[in-house]
């Protein structure tokens, strides 16, 4: 491919990705929607370290709930890592069993 018209694309694509990149900003220091007259949001501080305490309450009173989050199922986090490896190295598996073959393969090797 021609260096020039590759560069440009790259070029170009850094940046509309860093003109679209930098208006997606994260406010999480706010608990909600600032107001006129110097709300910080739906909560104040002590109510939400009040909500927090009560979180960590129920934690140590139920520890055998967990986070919530399934980790070796199937619908978890590893069980989705497995799966994803097992199709992607089939697929790899299969590009290089078929590569060993046909019509552009080396003379000699098999």
């Amino acid at each position: 491919m021609n260096s020039k018209v590759l560069l440009t694309a790259f070029l170009i694509a850094v940046f509309v990705i860093g003109y679209y990149g930098s208006s997606v900003v994260a406010f999480a220091q706010y608990m909600g929607n600032v107001g006129s007259e110097g709300q910080t949001g739906k909560f104040t501080l002590e109510e939400a370290l009040e909500l927090q305490r009560r979180r960590i309450e129920l934690v140590r009173e139920n520890p055998d709930a967990g986070s919530g989050t399934p980790v070796i199922d199937a619908s978890g986090v590893g069980g989705a890592a497995i799966i994803t490896a097992l199709v992607l190295g089939s697929i790899s598996g299969a590009f290089f069993l078929k590569g060993r073959s046909g019509r552009y393969a080396a003379m000699g090797r098999g």
